[in-house]
């Protein structure tokens, strides 16, 4: 849990501000998730191993082959090609693929309040439920000078609503996407 606290912490200001994190549970924060986790019962992993038809071993097992591309390619110069389908990539597995199979589920067994469970609320709501649907339904594009990704989602629930330009910077997406993978590895890694 070390070094997945040590890449989360990173984050502090973000986390602080935008998800109301206490300040002494930001540098131990994977290992703050870990031990809320294991505090529910073996009924409840089994419901949340149970929730979808596809095993949570083969659930992260996917989630671990996506991290080792995402460490091969780490210390390389990439083709701009590479570039954006690693963009895509990750921004699939980080906001459509584990916010259904992960982040949805086992959000509705944490007690209120608990860091795990703000968390998981945050990457479930908006501006990131927005920008998951933006990715799931082809709605996003690269600004111009690709500092950000711009994308175009309904401000709320009603599919007659127009859909409204976005964007999220780049250092705002990276959060995003460092508290989506390093929260699911703990999620995985405690109720496997």
């Amino acid at each position: 849990m070390e070094a997945l606290n040590e890449q989360l912490a990173k984050w502090e200001k973000h986390f602080q501000n935008e998800v109301k994190i206490k300040k002494e549970d930001i540098p131990i924060l994977a290992t703050v998730f870990s031990n809320e986790i294991k505090k529910l019962s073996e009924d409840i992993r089994q419901e949340i191993r149970d929730a979808t038809p596809v095993d949570i071993h083969l659930r992260y097992e996917e989630l671990r082959a996506f991290q080792s591309y995402m460490d091969i390619t780490h210390n390389r110069i990439l083709h701009p090609s590479e570039v954006r389908a690693q963009i895509i990539n990750t921004n699939y597995i980080c906001f459509v693929y584990l916010n259904e199979s992960c982040f949805r589920i086992i959000k509705q067994h944490l007690t209120a309040g608990s860091t795990t469970k703000k968390c998981c609320n945050y990457l479930v709501n908006n501006p990131i439920r927005a920008f998951r649907n933006a990715i799931a339904h082809s709605n996003w594009s690269y600004k111009d000078d690709f500092s950000a990704i711009l994308y175009w989602a309904r401000k709320g629930s009603d599919q007659n609503e127009p859909l409204e330009q976005f964007e999220v910077t780049n250092e705002q997406l990276g959060f995003w996407q460092t508290l989506a993978r390093g929260l699911a590895y703990v999620i995985y890694e405690e109720i496997i």
